[in-house]
């Protein structure tokens, strides 16, 4: 039975040690991990260097997206309370920065390779996923990546990425592959748009990929759109109109709910003159705010639930789409194959058959040499059923590699990952070895099928506890500590932010 290189167990084990001081129940949902992937090596679906578990953020993680200009840094710089990220209309970073948490008083910023090899990380790996975009594009992962640390305690327990300016026009494959990757893995998505920037209606590119793609998803509920700037809109004669016009734009995407926020930094606002409008805009900006800070600090509490839905999903996603996927693209093949070997093969059979039955009414002497013993039987039959058999696996191997070649576009609708590996567990189960006559797909069987129902179990249970980490319903339960005690953020409103801007305002981390 196929199982996990030493290197995956190895890290498997460090990623337990390293959950166990933090929380015992992601100790267990890492265990149901290691089940599943134990059902995906007998399906093919995963390679045994891979896990399921290393698709999974284990910290919580933040994604600030955006347009150029859109304000993603001076927004993370004003959250954090420290001047990390560089900011302007000329100061842009082009890479996607992870920021985490550092006791040292100064930041430093790590190459890409310090994110491809920790598991830890949301971008374990990423090397790979860039060479299945281009074979050079996996060596430049410096040119993509980078790790920043601050010594802020607004980033303690969590994890904030900033990305490049977002341009679906001219961006490139590697980096609309990082982006899709960066919103699969997030708790939180920030998408922010530039008020300052060309009419919404010119950017339908952009806005379909950061909004149109988005709000289909399952957990599209993680998505908040943000318009950054908004200050000036003040001299504009119709400011609401502005917004309006975003407004439309997005709702033709097809986000038709949900709150749209709008929002401006004081201290890099032009001035308004108009203390009326300038008090309506503060106000607006300081209330979303304020609930943007309250959603992103809640993030630490949906992590767990949303590690636990993970496992859950991966787990039908297994039973309900992969597994018939394979069954059918199986019928295929099989069917492929059937009428191959009717075309090639059954010829070669009825040929022998004709010429035996001639060569005995005719007496021919080459069937009298052909019976005469079983040697010169073996000498002539064993060379014919080679070549039959030969001929029958290179059937097998042209129908699957036809079948093989419709699999990416056919399976458009699942995720990168899941694509390489419904590939993978077609190959495995259409090798040489492997009978036409078996419908069901290897390593589907009551055994694995008992592994998910026990995952479904797990999972259950595990968003019980949490539940009553989190809940009380009846009142009775006493002060307790929950999962998250020790990393309970602080309150973080619009009001802390100003109130504390002016004394961060000369401290830049370089």
């Amino acid at each position: 039975m196929p199982s996990p290189n030493s290197q995956v167990k190895q890290r498997l084990n460090e990623l337990e040690v390293h959950l166990k001081t933090e929380n015992q129940l992601l100790v267990e949902v890492v265990k149901s991990f290691r089940k599943l992937d134990r059902v995906a090596y007998r399906l093919g679906l995963l390679k045994t260097d891979q896990s399921f578990a290393f698709h999974v953020p284990w910290w919580p993680m933040i994604s600030v997206l955006g347009t150029f200009s859109a304000g993603k840094s001076s927004f993370i710089n004003r959250y954090i309370g420290v001047k990390l990220q560089e900011s302007g209309t000329q100061a842009v970073d082009d890479k996607f920065t992870v920021m985490c948490y550092s006791k040292d008083k100064e930041s430093r910023s790590l190459p890409g390779i310090a994110l491809d090899a920790d598991p830890r990380f949301p971008f374990y790996q990423m090397r790979e996923e860039l060479e299945k975009v281009s074979p050079s594009e996996g060596a430049r992962i410096d040119s993509y990546l980078q790790l920043k640390t601050c010594p802020s305690d607004i980033l303690r327990g969590q994890i904030l990425i900033d990305s490049p300016g977002f341009d679906a026009d001219a961006q490139r494959t590697s980096t609309l592959r990082i982006t899709d990757h960066i919103m699969n893995m997030s708790d939180l998505v920030l998408v922010l748009f530039d008020a300052r920037r060309p009419e919404p209606g010119a950017m339908r590119d952009t806005l379909q990929h950061l909004v149109g793609e988005t709000v289909t998803r399952s957990d599209a509920n993680k998505f908040l759109y943000i318009l950054n700037q908004i200050d000036t809109t003040a001299t504009e004669d119709n400011p609401e109109e502005v917004v309006g016009a975003w407004q439309r734009a997005i709702a033709e995407k097809g986000l038709t709910a949900g709150k749209f926020y709008t929002i401006f930094n004081p201290e890099q606002a032009r001035p308004i003159e108009d203390d009326r409008v300038r008090e309506r805009l503060e106000a607006k900006s300081n209330a979303d705010l304020t609930e943007i800070y309250a959603r992103m600090g809640q993030v630490k509490v949906e992590r767990f639930y949303r590690i636990v839905a993970n496992l859950e999903r991966t787990a039908h996603q297994i039973e309900d789409e992969l597994v018939p996927r394979l069954v059918a693209l199986k019928k295929k093949w099989r069917s492929g194959v059937a009428w191959r070997s009717a075309l090639f093969i059954l010829p070669l059979i009825v040929g022998a058959a004709v010429a035996g039955i001639y060569g005995q009414l005719n007496s021919a002497p080459w069937l009298n040499w052909l019976i005469g013993s079983w040697q010169t039987a073996a000498i002539a039959g064993v060379p014919f059923i080679i070549v039959l058999i030969w001929i029958y696996a290179l059937i097998k191997k042209s129908a699957a590699a036809k079948i093989s070649k419709t699999i990416p576009v056919n399976a458009s609708d699942l995720g990168a990952e899941r694509r390489e590996g419904i590939i993978n567990a077609f190959a495995h189960n259409t090798g040489f070895w492997n009978s036409i006559f078996r419908t069901s797909p290897v390593g589907w069987s009551w055994r694995s099928k008992k592994t998910l129902r026990k995952v479904f179990t797990n999972a259950d249970r595990y968003v019980q506890e949490l539940n009553n980490a989190y809940t009380d319903p009846s009142g009775k339960q006493n002060e307790a500590s929950t999962p998250s005690d020790k990393e309970a953020a602080p309150v973080h409103t619009a009001e802390d932010v100003s109130a504390t801007e002016n004394a961060t305002q000369e401290t830049k981390i370089n």
